[in-house]
Parts: C-alpha cells; sequence; structure tokens
C-alpha cells in the first residue's frame, strides 16, 4: 500500500497568474503565423482549382480564425486552472496539460539537479520555470511559470533537501 503522502491528489499550489498572459501572448503569435499562412494560401490557390483545393483554401483563414479563439481566449485559462505544484517533505508534486494531464511526483531523494529557467518572453511576466533532473527515463521535470521571486525560493530550498538526502544515505 503507497504512503498517503505520496497517494495521487491535486497539487495545492498554482502556477503564477502571469502564466494566462504568456500563453495568451504564444497563442497570439502563432495564430497571426497560422492565419497568415491560410490568407496566402487562400489567395494563391488559382480559380480554374478543383473544387475541393477552392474550398479548403477558402475555409483556410476561417479555421485558422478559430484556432485563433482557442488559443487566445480559451487555452491559456484553461491550461491556468489545471497547471498546479506542491513541495511536500518526501516529494515534488506536478499536475500539467489541458487536453491531456500530466501528473507527476518526484521524490526529493531522486532529484540530482535544479535548474531555474527564464526565457525571454517568461522574463517579460516575470516567471521563471524550476527544472528538476532527476535519475529516472523521464529525465528533466519542471515546475513552469512560477513568479521569478518564488522560483529563486523554491530552487535552491530543493537543491539543498536534496543533497541532505544524498549525504544522509552515504
Amino acid at each position: 500500500m503507497t504512503s498517503p503522502r505520496a497517494a495521487p491528489r491535486t497539487p495545492a499550489y498554482q502556477i503564477s497568474r502571469g502564466a494566462i498572459g504568456l500563453w495568451t501572448l504564444e497563442g497570439a503569435i502563432s495564430s497571426l503565423f497560422l492565419l497568415a499562412a491560410a490568407i496566402v494560401a487562400a489567395v494563391l490557390v488559382p480559380s480554374a482549382a478543383p473544387a475541393p483545393l477552392r474550398f479548403a483554401a477558402a475555409a483556410a483563414p476561417y479555421l485558422a480564425g478559430a484556432y485563433a479563439v482557442i488559443a487566445v481566449a480559451i487555452r491559456p485559462r484553461l491550461r491556468y486552472r489545471v497547471h498546479r505544484w506542491e513541495v511536500t517533505e518526501e516529494s515534488v508534486f506536478t499536475l500539467t496539460g489541458w487536453l491531456t494531464q500530466n501528473w507527476t511526483i518526484i521524490p526529493i531523494a531522486r532529484i540530482q539537479t535544479v535548474d531555474i529557467n527564464r526565457g525571454a518572453m517568461q522574463r517579460l511576466f516575470g516567471l521563471a520555470s524550476v527544472a528538476l533532473l532527476t535519475a529516472s527515463s523521464k529525465g528533466t521535470v519542471e515546475i513552469v511559470h512560477l513568479d521569478a521571486g518564488l522560483a529563486g525560493a523554491v530552487a535552491p530550498d530543493l537543491a539543498h533537501r536534496a543533497a541532505a538526502i544524498r549525504d544522509e544515505a552515504t
């Protein structure tokens, strides 16, 4: 039987609300590229092309617009509602995804290195991710889009705790 502390449950903490802005901006950028490609395809398809091709080219900008609505207005908020994390005495819990959800438990004892990552867009929103390299086939697990100050506190704490556990084992 598993320990109650490691039992599957929703992690306690949400990521930073700034993640919504980051994901909205990422969705807007990808939507603009997709919409531009759809418009180019609609313009370049000759009127003598077969009817299915003309229909697809004419529908492409509308489909790109529908994608934009999902990517900008819906997906960021759904992702924010799902993404959660928690650090307990024994483990790190993460829950990510929006269509497919991925729940991960990392025992503190398995953490080998702890990194803080801040991409250019994350810096715009004051965010950072804590990357945990483990001794498993999964490799690196990230606690994404935390407030940069919080990430700066969580990462050294996890590194210190992982080192202390390794020292006890030797």
